[in-house]
């Protein structure tokens, strides 16, 4: 492990898009009053974050080695994905270490540690814990600071290149050895290490290499929040010797992408005070911007996106005769049937995302009124004019005014439900904003008798803004239906082509017969999420009303 400043890297978890079922958090860490194990200097400290996974402790990740410093401000930052339903146990212990010895060889290299939970810590935000050496004893008056941070899709992250011109020399037998630390300015005047470079040996004139840092961490997404910059001389004892500092801000660093110089004189305060003709000790130049835009399910949700459902019911005889208690379609005054534990369980969670709460409402496979023709796409409202019913109760008593009217029949037809919605999908795309997304719930009791028409349907409808949700309903072998599912693999129309996104999640109902209604939906709808992001990104679509936009970011794509 080298001794120099480690460059931070929070960028490296936010490359493409972040999984939309999860939080990720930064951790960052501090420690105040270590114990001195060090005869001759101060301790080196580092931090070790340990993970609970089945009883077992293992190493997660670890910070630089800071020499000689009791108070250590480390620039490691910590990624974590943040599961709200489980209880994620976390150990951070604290070591010093002497060069090349492995870690926890030596107690009296340990300096303390401290369990808690990642809840616990994102609950507050910033925890502050003593340490604790062995059996529980207080190591003196150590603590450590743990901050946390979620990270959201939409913040992305800035990659920014410094250098600097004409830097004091602090060394006697040849010249300074530079490196920058970036700290972020809080709302309670406290300071919080962003970023610290690496180290540019026995240079005046150095350039630093690129670093990414979330926007998050950088200013908490604020463009006016200040920054303080300081340039040190590096020493191998941890004695390093001030050069000069700076303060800035993010939105003076998006000055560069309008052509203009961005530099600072780099201000030693105690030589401005003794010096009359002091100018500075040296300028710092900002070379490089980089924004790189990452939006999440939320950003679009919050932006405005709309979300229409569809829900299309099979209506084939080989449910059985609604009046029978033995069919599919039974209508129990005491329970609902699966086919309504599915469309309410879906749904309703849908249903918060669709500012009017009209959903379409759609039946295949049947004789309809009035000539009983069989129809495979037909407004189980009977109006074909507006498909629309209110709320999802609204649709409910359709379902059940509808089974009387119609005479269940076949053949198991889907293709022409999904060209539909697709087609309309494709009315939405003509507007080029994210404004409205369309998710169609498709329930049936047995595998489609179209699959090459349905293969194709789906292949074309991968390059609108849909996502197909199927439930298969009763007992049935659905071995078949896995098909259009594209988990396994890339799903392709019968000429070959593939589909541009995987946008079906197929499940059958009885995997959640014991399970509460919430189960299914979140395994149906956990892709969701992750789709929306996909359409947008690819389309290079950003939401409706953005955060913190600017000329100069790049909106990423999923890789």
């Amino acid at each position: 492990m080298s001794d120099s400043p480690e460059a931070t890297s929070p960028a490296a978890a936010l490359s493409g898009v972040p999984s939309a079922c999860v939080s990720k958090v930064e951790l960052r860490v501090s420690c105040k009053a270590l114990l001195d194990r060090d005869t001759l200097n101060k301790s080196d400290p580092c931090v070790i974050l340990m993970v609970q996974a089945q009883g077992q402790w293992t190493e997660l990740d670890r910070t630089e080695v800071i020499k000689s410093n009791l108070h250590p401000v480390f620039a490691k930052v910590f990624m974590l994905d943040y599961y709200f339903e489980e209880v994620q146990k976390l150990r951070f212990e604290v070591y010093d270490i002497h060069g090349t010895h492995s870690i926890g060889t030596r107690d009296d290299d340990f300096l303390g540690g401290v369990e808690c939970t990642l809840g616990q810590i994102v609950a507050q935000k910033k925890m502050v814990k003593p340490l604790l050496l062995k059996y529980g004893k207080y190591a003196g008056k150590s603590t450590i600071t743990v901050h946390a941070e979620e990270i959201s899709g939409n913040n992305g992250y800035v990659e920014l290149s410094f250098c600097a011109k004409k830097l004091d020399d602090k060394d006697l037998f040849s010249k300074s050895d530079p490196f920058l630390e970036i700290y972020r300015i809080n709302d309670d005047e406290t300071e919080q290490l962003v970023h610290r470079t690496t180290v540019i040996k026995n240079n005046l004139n150095p350039v630093w290499e690129p670093f990414k840092v979330s926007l998050i961490s950088l200013c908490s997404c604020d463009e006016d929040r200040k920054l303080k910059c300081l340039v040190w001389d590096y020493d191998s004892r941890g004695k390093h010797d001030f050069i000069g500092e700076f303060y800035t801000s993010f939105r003076e660093l998006q000055k560069i992408g309008t052509g203009s110089k961005v530099t600072w004189d780099c201000i030693n305060p105690k030589y401005k005070l003794k010096k009359k003709n002091y100018k500075n000790s040296g300028v710092v130049i900002l070379s490089d911007l980089k924004l790189h835009r990452v939006y999440s399910f939320l950003d679009y949700i919050m932006g405005g996106c709309q979300i229409h459902f569809t829900v299309a019911i099979d209506f084939t005889a080989s449910n059985g005769d609604p009046r029978n208690s033995c069919s599919l379609h039974y209508i129990n005054p005491y329970q609902p049937n699966e086919y309504l534990k599915a469309l309410i369980a879906v749904g309703e969670i849908c249903q918060d995302y669709d500012s009017d709460k009209r959903f379409s409402a759609l039946g295949f496979g049947a004789r309809i009124p009035p000539n009983y023709e069989v129809s495979h796409d037909f407004a189980i409202n009977f109006n074909p004019e507006d498909d629309e019913c209110e709320e999802i109760q609204g649709v409910v008593e359709a379902y059940q005014n509808c089974l009387p009217k119609i005479q269940l029949y076949g053949p198991t037809n889907v293709a022409p439900i999904i060209n539909r919605i697709a087609k309309l999908s494709a009315g939405e795309e003509t507007i080029k904003d994210a404004s409205r997304y369309h998710i169609l719930l498709i329930l049936t009791d047995g595998v489609v008798t179209d699959m090459a028409d349905t293969r194709e349907a789906i292949v074309r409808a991968s390059y609108q803004p849909l996502s197909i949700i199927i439930v298969g309903v009763g007992n049935a072998d659905f071995t078949d239906m896995q098909i259009l599912d594209g988990d396994d693999g890339v799903l392709r129309s019968p000429k070959g082509e593939p589909a541009l996104r995987d946008i079906v999640q197929f499940v059958p109902f009885r995997d959640f017969k014991t399970a509460s209604p919430a189960a299914l939906a979140k395994c149906v709808l956990a892709e969701v999420p992750k789709q929306v992001v996909e359409y947008y990104s690819h389309r290079a679509i950003s939401p409706m009303c953005p955060v913190m936009d600017s000329p100069n970011s790049v909106a990423n794509t999923p890789e």
